[in-house]
């Protein structure tokens, strides 16, 4: 039996070929300008980005919805967000001396307060584990048991 000849599918324009003639998707990335505004470092972490102008629509319902509790473990999450938002800004923005002397300030602030949750709770991570007593980071326990998210 002789198989049926196969005939891709003719798209119109602007239509990929997968799958059947499909919308093809046009990205868009925002260039921001200089000092542009931005979140709070709390707002930052609930928005899932540091910068307004780079928000997403369909992110309100999901912001709408976010509620974070303020507590040191929460801190240390959106300090370490705005950390990382600013070196990307950095990557474009090598010049902007505000974004620099704010990224400079949120690491200080993150090792003092990553330094202040340890000696409190505990270990974040298992390289922050202190090796003296041997491997203890399954014995340990977790910063939530000692109220370190509370």
């Amino acid at each position: 039996m002789e198989k049926p000849e196969v005939k891709p599918a003719v798209c119109e324009v602007g239509q990929g070929t997968l799958p059947g003639c499909a919308a093809l998707a046009f990205p868009y990335i925002p260039m921001q300008n200089n000092n542009p505004t931005r979140y709070s470092r709390t707002e930052a972490l609930q928005t899932g980005t540091l910068f307004p102008g780079l928000d997403l629509p369909f992110k309100a319902a999901i912001q709408a919805r976010t509620k974070l509790p303020n507590t040191a473990l929460v801190e240390l999450m959106a300090l370490d967000f705005a950390v990382t938002e600013l070196n990307l800004y950095l990557d474009t923005h090598p010049q902007d001396q505000e974004a620099l002397g704010l990224y400079a300030s949120y690491i200080k602030l993150a090792k003092e307060g990553r330094e202040k949750y340890t000696a409190k709770y505990g270990p974040l991570d298992s390289a922050e584990l202190v090796l003296e007593d041997g491997y203890t980071w399954l014995n340990d326990p977790w910063p939530w048991e000692l109220g370190g998210n509370g």
